[in-house]
């Protein structure tokens, strides 16, 4: 008899999964970091309120264009981590855990420590005891990827640079991904002197080439940039500053060094082949299109099986596992069609569906539209010279294949295309058959929708 009737392996969308639905059954729940997974602790939560606060200590250097004179006077990096850490992410944390280990959750025990496979359905903990269940679910995410050359040499990642003693004077950051960018934005606001470091020539290189172009000119403008270089030695000097040295013989020296070159899987700490769970080559855990793995009983969901890296999608699988776990004859499957994402950066980014390539290259007729934040109203009002919205159909049906947005609340306003491509609403009728409050900003999304060269 098995020891649980269902084991969570990760408390970040895994810590979803008990509900009234399961009330009634055993449950363990498994973690071996922090309660509450990457987002709420490292990733989405924390690193948004400490963009936010960036954002509003630049707008005093970016006053001018408004005719306005403002001076940022003081950033008090102690009481910012205050008022994201004390006051909101670790009381959640420390709760959540709290609550799964207490007597409002009796049928839940909560194990500290990591799970790895040592049969079927089978796990160790730790060096402790070893459990069984008749599901399994994991939910193991990631961690950041760490550059050889910087093995020796104290570095930061996501997981502790927010949490410095100070708000460093000098920053390099090495990568050129999502991460990446939003903290040299984040950093840069605040008034550290950010260089950044990275093996492409492009910035946010996988993103739509006009955005990621547009976004590499910007970011020019904003800290310093080494790209298409890659770093051959580092080192830790006598006044301990990191140096580090690049593939042309450049030398950058900095306080601290943030690592931002993208995830590994967790899968590479559980054992998987023990447990019969097939993993790619990627390290990501094999799934079909319901969450289940090789393995009968064990399911998967978020970073630990998809290749999206977004907490809105681990939610959504989430729910998908919880259905199918409490509906094995009526299955559910995983919908990744309309996948947006937003980066939080400076400026902000919003995208979803094809690239423009992507679309060419699937042999569709195609039509583009490139709208300017600074050729509608509210766009004026911000005297916005660099953003723009980009949305590409195909020219006959018109369906939206892609949409890709730079500029202010471009997290936002990615929504309305989000929402035409998952109900099939063609451009004309999106654009034509509802009303667009004016001069909101949606008139940007509105006149770019216009702006298509379409056949009907």
């Amino acid at each position: 008899m098995p020891d649980f009737d269902l084991i969570i392996v990760g408390t970040g969308s895994g810590n979803s999964l008990p509900s009234p639905a399961n009330e009634h059954q055993k449950i363990a729940i498994v973690e071996k970091g922090t309660f509450g997974g990457t987002c709420i602790n490292v990733g989405c939560i924390p690193t948004k309120m400490f963009v936010h606060t960036a954002d509003v200590a630049r707008s005093f250097s970016e006053a001018s264009r408004l005719s306005l004179t403002g001076e940022l006077k003081d950033v008090d990096w102690k009481d910012i981590q205050r008022r994201v850490f004390a006051d909101r992410i670790d009381p959640i944390s420390e709760s959540g855990a709290a609550y799964r280990a207490g007597d409002e959750t009796p049928n839940i025990t909560l194990f500290e420590g990591a799970a790895r496979f040592v049969g079927p359905r089978t796990f160790q903990i730790d060096d402790g005891p070893t459990i069984t269940g008749t599901n399994i679910v994991l939910a193991t995410g990631g961690r950041p990827r760490i550059h050889p050359a910087l093995a020796d040499v104290r570095y930061r990642t996501n997981e502790d640079i927010m949490r410095l003693d100070e708000l460093p004077e000098s920053l390099i950051v090495v990568g050129g991904g999502i991460v990446a960018v939003e903290f040299a934005a984040m950093f840069s606001g605040l008034g550290t002197q950010v260089t950044l470091i990275n093996r492409s020539d492009k910035l946010l290189r996988k993103l739509d080439a006009d955005i990621s172009e547009a976004f590499t000119t910007q970011a020019k403008q904003q800290w310093t940039n080494h790209l298409g270089r890659t770093i051959t030695a580092a080192q830790e000097t006598a006044d301990g500053q990191i140096s580090l040295t690049l593939d042309d013989g450049t030398t950058v020296t900095g306080q601290e060094v943030l690592v931002a070159m993208g995830r590994v899987n967790n899968s590479d700490t559980l054992d998987c082949e023990k447990g019969g769970v097939n993993t790619k080559e990627n390290g990501r855990i094999e799934v079909d299109k319901y969450g289940r793995t090789s393995a009968d009983g064990v399911w998967a969901l978020g970073d630990a099986c998809n290749d999206f890296e977004l907490k809105h999608v681990a939610n959504a699988e989430a729910r998908v596992v919880a259905h199918n776990l409490a509906h094995p004859d009526d299955l559910r499957k995983f919908n990744h069609d309309v996948v947006p994402s937003g980066v939080f950066t400076h400026p902000q980014i919003g995208v979803v569906g094809m690239t423009e390539q992507e679309a060419r290259e699937t042999g569709r007729p195609i039509t583009v539209k490139i709208q300017k934040y600074g050729d509608v109203a509210y766009g004026w009002a911000m005297e916005d010279t660099t953003g723009f919205c980009k949305v590409i159909a195909d020219r006959n049906t018109g369906e939206i294949l892609g949409a890709h947005i730079i500029g202010p609340e471009a997290s936002s306003l990615i929504q309305c295309f989000v929402t035409a491509m998952a109900f099939g609403i063609n451009a004309r009728d999106f654009a034509e058959k509802q009303y667009w409050p004016h001069p909101a900003l949606t008139e940007l999304v509105e006149n770019a929708l216009l702006g298509l060269d379409l056949e009907n």
